[in-house]
């Protein structure tokens, strides 16, 4: 009954203006402020349903504390997570963990896996609303959100898992969703963390992003919007809630060909089996903020066709941080062919373009031990679907669980 839709500039701009949709049809209310204060997102999702559910804080290299939500056990399950295949789930760009636990627990993955016998470990990016402290920085600072998705890939990714493996005593699989599976194709293409994950389960896989569709998201990527936002305005920290970047948005609304007043069908193609009430459920809750240096380089990745770190854009600069004038290039077949990979993406979806997913399908299969990679194509499923389609289920999530025991 919710929506994570995002995984690039466009991805970026998606949930964005779903954010813009709400300020422009409900008075510009920020999303639900009084969540944090209600106890987190155990107390305020999980527990109601009748499911264990644990909060804890990991800490990156660099200093940012992680909120992350467990559910050891399914709601018919009596003992702890010790012994119980644990499974971690990381969200996309612009939302948080929330979106995976705002359906009922017949269609969410967290709750399905839960009573599928795992141990399910429910991930929140750097910036949003349960992950906002810093043993050092604060929110309000520039130099706290001085940060683009390559420091999700060095560092929270893999304080996230090594948190998860001292816990459990096992090594997790992993499901992520758009930018949820970019962080970790760039992370396993540099060989980090694939000895310490079984597999990973990548739903509308994003790497490649030459091929979007959607209009809002061309325009803005195009216009060098995260640059705009970051260089002239001054904003650091990107929240569609804030009048800035409503401002901004309602500027692109009046672009020619871009419909602000379906922006779920708009930016993520036209979803199959979402019924009326997730856009609204998800709007109640998300979007949240990210650093605007992450729109910046999901934009640098829709523009550029090539998927790199993050271009300073100086020579010089880019001399300083990575020793080339030029950013380094991910390189995704070099992701390692023994590590098992399970990749669904529909046929509908504006942000994860199917043109786009065959291109990595294509570094993919190069190398790729073929019964460690299994792919699955919906013709009829689009961006949200995944997370938040009631048919979500029966299409895919019975195959990530199956394709997870098949690499216990």
């Amino acid at each position: 009954m919710s929506t994570p839709v995002i995984a690039a500039a466009v991805l970026v701009l998606s949930l964005q203006l779903a954010a813009a949709s709400r300020v422009l049809n409900h008075g510009g209310a920020a999303p639900d402020a009084n969540i944090a204060a209600a106890g987190g997102a155990c107390a305020t999702a999980v527990s109601p349903f009748g499911y264990a559910c644990e909060e804890h804080e990991v800490t990156t290299p660099d200093g940012y504390i992680l909120g992350m939500q467990r559910i050891p056990r399914g709601r018919r399950v009596t003992g702890g997570g010790g012994g119980r295949q644990p499974v971690i789930l990381q969200h996309g760009v612009l939302v948080d963990g929330m979106t995976w636990l705002l359906g009922s627990p017949e269609e969410s993955l967290p709750y399905i896996l839960a009573d599928q016998g795992f141990d399910v470990w429910i991930a929140n990016n750097r910036g949003t609303r349960w992950s906002r402290r810093h043993v050092s920085l604060d929110p309000s600072s520039r130099s706290y959100w001085n940060w683009s998705w390559d420091d999700l890939v060095v560092n929270d990714m893999p304080a996230i898992v090594d948190y998860v493996c001292s816990h459990s005593g096992q090594k997790p699989h992993y499901v992520g969703h758009s930018m949820g599976t970019l962080v970790a194709l760039a992370a396993f293409s540099e060989g980090r963390l694939v000895d310490k994950l079984k597999s990973a389960a990548l739903l509308s896989p994003v790497a490649y992003l030459s091929h979007i569709t959607t209009p809002i998201g061309i325009v803005i990527a195009k216009a060098f919007a995260g640059e705009l936002i970051s260089d002239f305005l001054g904003i650091a920290e990107f929240n569609p809630a804030s009048p800035q970047v409503s401002n901004l948005v309602r500027t692109f609304c009046r672009k020619p060909g871009v419909n602000c007043y379906d922006l779920l069908t708009s930016f993520t193609g036209k979803n199959y089996c979402l019924n009326n009430s997730a856009a609204e459920i998800f709007l109640k809750y998300e979007p949240q903020p990210t650093s605007t240096k992450t729109l910046v380089h999901l934009a640098q990745t829709v523009r550029d066709g090539v998927l790199t770190k993050y271009d300073y854009v100086r020579p010089d600069m880019n001399v300083a941080k990575y020793g080339q004038a030029d950013p380094p290039a991910y390189d995704m077949s070099a992701i390692p062919a023994r590590f098992p990979l399970f990749l669904s993406y529909g046929g509908r979806d504006s942000l994860s373009d199917p043109a786009d997913v065959e291109l990595l399908l294509d570094d993919l299969r190069r190398g790729h031990d073929g019964d460690k990679l299994t792919v699955q194509y919906l013709p009829q499923l689009a961006h949200a679907d995944f997370v938040i389609g009631v048919c979500a289920k029966d299409l895919v999530y019975n195959d990530v669980v199956s394709f997870f025991h098949r690499f216990h």
